[in-house]
């Protein structure tokens, strides 16, 4: 058998199509339990909605929609180009302003979403010859910003401080990052910030905090995790948020040091390439967070939703993780029971979120619900009825 390399520009051998192998990864994923389709919703839905994170129920607040409704007639669809170019407006520099006020930093940087957030001021901060440690469960775009950063990248377990010390006081790189989210996105446990900030501190390093799912949740006001943690304005603390969860929107904000900020316009890619965020989300985000700092008690609302709904279906035998943000989960197992049980739980009426592989490890399979503010009794009992139904 010759053991010579195939002509470049020539087919291999065997011939068949060069995607036939879509097939069959469709296929292992189907047997698997783990088929993704889209299934696109109406404007209107009949039900509940636990699968979102709307978590303030100011998606659809009149307040909201007018703010975006106005910015539409007055700035078009788009932002025109890159923020270096035509894309930044006064609508940009406002929501940067009162955001790093209400969260407490010294500066804030709006991107097109949270994820190019994260992989911006990853990518921005160390590269090359650098240390990134980061959560096990951390994520996707932080695991995915940490595999482009080109820095050496330390898995660390979840929550685990003394990993990440022996990792830091081990380390031969001059700079490095800790990176972890402050509330996660699945089990909704918050990360201990002030234990890592110390670490941080002692080893010389920076921590970065993703607060998808702190901002207007968690802290007095809703001002995030690292404020509760009383890190708000450290100088070796830089944080990433989005606008689309607790602020309804779309989007992503790098809050922090102003110097981080600055340099992040001259050496974040995801910032520098990418069209800046329409000016109509930049103004449903920002009328959102106004809303937010002057109803301060929805962030109490929320998590005592959150709550109730974890302390209901324990009292119905299932297995719930306990929320120090919006987000419970219900532990199932296989992918494929997780998959059945969610879709019994929208044939009664209640849309659930399902999270298996690779979302979440083999074997551990579960049930997501979002609370919000604006859940009612009667919605919360409807929640627990579907999901008693679905798991009979």
């Amino acid at each position: 058998m010759s053991t010579e390399s195939p002509t470049p520009g020539r087919p291999l051998p065997g011939g068949g199509h060069p995607l036939d192998w879509l097939d069959l990864r469709e296929k292992e994923r189907e047997e698997a339990g783990l088929r993704r389709r889209l299934r696109p919703r109406e404007a209107t839905v009949d039900g509940l909605d636990l699968a979102g994170n709307d978590y303030l129920g100011l998606t659809r607040d009149a307040r909201v929609i007018e703010a975006g409704v106005r910015a539409l007639r007055t700035w078009g669809g788009g932002s025109t180009g890159s923020r270096l170019v035509t894309g930044s407006t006064t609508l940009h520099a406002a929501l940067e302003a009162e955001l790093a006020e209400h969260m407490g930093a010294e500066a804030a940087l709006v991107f097109s979403s949270g994820y190019l957030a994260n992989l911006g001021v990853i990518c921005g901060l160390i590269g090359k010859g650098g240390l990134v440690v980061s959560d096990a469960i951390n994520h996707a775009s932080i695991v995915d910003a940490c595999r482009l950063s080109r820095a050496r990248v330390a898995i660390t377990p979840h929550c685990d401080v003394e990993a990440v010390a022996r990792v830091l006081a081990e380390r031969a790189e001059e700079r490095a990052l800790v990176a972890v989210d402050a509330v996660f996105s699945v089990d909704g446990d918050i990360a201990p910030l002030a234990e890592l900030a110390a670490v941080t501190r002692r080893y010389g390093a920076v921590l970065l905090v993703d607060e998808a799912h702190g901002l207007g949740v968690v802290g007095a006001g809703g001002r995030g995790a690292v404020y509760a943690a009383g890190l708000a304005g450290a100088d070796d603390v830089v944080l990433t948020a989005t606008l689309s969860k607790a602020l309804g929107a779309q989007g992503g904000a790098v809050l922090g040091p102003r110097r981080v900020v600055e340099h992040l316009v001259d050496a974040a890619r995801s910032f520098i390439f990418d069209t800046g965020l329409a000016p109509a989300s930049v103004a449903a985000a920002l009328e959102a967070l106004r809303i937010l700092r002057a109803e301060p008690d929805l962030t109490a609302r929320v998590r005592a939703n959150a709550r109730a709904l974890a302390a209901g279906a324990r009292e119905a035998g299932l297995r719930a993780t306990e929320p120090e943000g919006a987000v419970t989960s219900v532990l199932v197992g296989e992918a494929q029971l997780a998959f059945d049980t969610a879709a019994r739980c929208a044939q009664a009426g209640v849309r659930v979120g399902c999270f298996r592989p690779p979302s979440v490890p083999d074997g551990i399979s579960r049930l997501r619900l979002a609370a919000r503010a604006d859940l009612t009794p009667a919605d919360l009992e409807r929640a627990l009825t579907a999901l008693r139904y679905a798991t009979s």
